[in-house]
Order: structure tokens, then sequence, then C-alpha cells
């Protein structure tokens, strides 16, 4: 093996790594931050202090770190676990303590035949293991969203009421 890049990603350890795709890199370090890299460029970063306003900066740190390609999952010291969105990082779920103590190790499930039936409907799933010597299974339930066609329906209809109301209010209008 060959060292290709090297660089600073995190004041202190590293936590975990994760590999992406499209070359992407997921990092969780002991400074309290999680990071998306593409080589050796921060895409996109986690802070507690950010995310949970209100909460100390010390009062948890980033412990596991897992990119599906959609969602990005994180474990913490604490033992609560979170789901984002991999390319804005906005969180989807969340479950605070789910663990009882540090997430040690996460795995999202496969898209594969046998994984499509434990999704039974979700968006993602997402195991935890911990070292409360328990493995947790978190769903995302699937967003609900509007067909394209019915926005453009929806869209249309506003148009053509907005214009017989003016036409009723100032009756010269068209």
């Amino acid at each position: 093996m060959k060292k290709t890049l090297e660089f600073k990603a995190h004041d202190g350890e590293i936590e975990d790594i994760a590999l992406g795709p499209d070359n992407k890199v997921v990092t969780a370090g002991r400074d309290f931050q999680c990071c998306v890299w593409q080589q050796d460029q921060l895409v996109t970063g986690l802070c507690w202090n950010e995310n949970l306003p209100g909460i100390p900066d010390k009062a948890y740190r980033y412990q596991a770190c897992r990119d599906s390609g959609t969602f990005l999952g994180l474990g913490t010291v604490t033992g609560s676990v979170a789901i984002h969105i991999a390319f804005s990082l906005q969180r989807l779920y969340y479950v605070k303590e789910a663990h009882g103590i540090v997430v040690t190790d996460m795995a999202f499930v496969p898209e594969s035949r046998h994984g499509r039936e434990l999704l039974a409907g979700n968006e993602a799933a997402l195991l935890s293991v911990a070292v409360d010597s328990r493995c947790k299974l978190h769903l995302l339930p699937s967003r609900r969203s509007l067909p394209v066609w019915l926005l453009l329906l929806l869209c249309a209809g506003l148009i053509v009421a907005a214009i017989l109301l003016l036409q009723l209010a100032f009756p010269g209008f068209l």
C-alpha cells in the first residue's frame, strides 16, 4: 500500500472513519466534530454547539460514523444516535441516549433483497452497537412528498384562481 494523501482532519485523535461513494470520507474526532471530506477538502461538518443550541460544547462527542451514500449515521459517547442527509447534513432522526453508554459501531442495512424486507417500507435502517451489550435497529420512516404533476396542477389552479379574483375585484382587469 502506498500513501496518496495526508492532511490534518481534526485537533486530536480520530474516533472513527468511514469511506463513502464518490471518494468521500467521513471522520468523527475527539474535537467534538464530524466532517465530510472530498480528498483533502472539507465538504461540510457538524459540531454539537451549532446543531443543538443550549447544550454545552463539551457535553457530547461523536463516537462512530457511517456514510450509506444517501445518509450519514452518527453515534455518540453518551449513547445517542442520529441520522443525517449525507450531502446537506440535515438531521432526519435523533434518539437521545438510545444506548446507556458509548456507541461503538454502526452499520446501515444494505439495500439487498433481505435488507428491503427488514426496511419494511422505511427509507433507511441503521444498526447501532454499544458498550451496554445491546444492538438496536433504528428505522427512518419514508418522507412524504407530492408528485411533480400534482404540484404543477396546484400551481396552475392557483394562477387561475388569482386571475378570477382579480377580475372580480377589478372588473376591467382583462
